[in-house]
């Protein structure tokens, strides 16, 4: 970005996405605990893969802000987490994270003057987000 201004809303874009990735990992670790039932079998391990991803983009995110010079949130976004063991409600929990996550991302995405190395990261994130918010979909159906 070419401006202080620019970096600082980048910097706060950049924090909120980090807040939405801190929040999914502590909600599919959760999940990953209370899933019960026949549906543990496969929900348990995608649940557990999901928490993985949140950390590595997390991590992403976290180092492109110390990068332009910003102050990394260490706090997740403050949208509550359901606490709850019946699938279908942590499926449809899962899904409006994932669409709040890759609506984030697009944000800062459609911001002018990112740097390439930047915006080559946040397309992959992105598209991690798109593909969960569609598997998420076909699992509610």
């Amino acid at each position: 970005m070419s401006t202080a201004a620019g970096s600082a809303e980048l910097i706060e874009k950049l924090n909120a996405a980090l807040g939405w990735e801190m929040r999914a990992m502590t909600m599919y670790a959760h999940f990953a605990a209370y899933v019960g039932g026949i549906h543990r079998l496969h929900l348990k391990p995608y649940f557990e893969a999901e928490a993985t991803e949140s950390v590595g983009h997390g991590n992403l995110v976290r180092g492109a802000i110390v990068k332009l010079g910003g102050v990394a949130v260490t706090d997740r976004d403050p949208a509550p987490i359901a606490h709850t063991t019946d699938y279908k409600a942590m499926l449809d929990e899962a899904l409006k994270t994932e669409t709040r996550a890759a609506q984030a991302y697009g944000a800062i995405l459609a911001m002018e003057g990112l740097d390439e190395e930047l915006a080559d990261s946040l397309e992959t994130i992105l598209f991690d987000e798109e593909r969960a918010v569609e598997e998420l979909s076909r699992l509610l159906t």
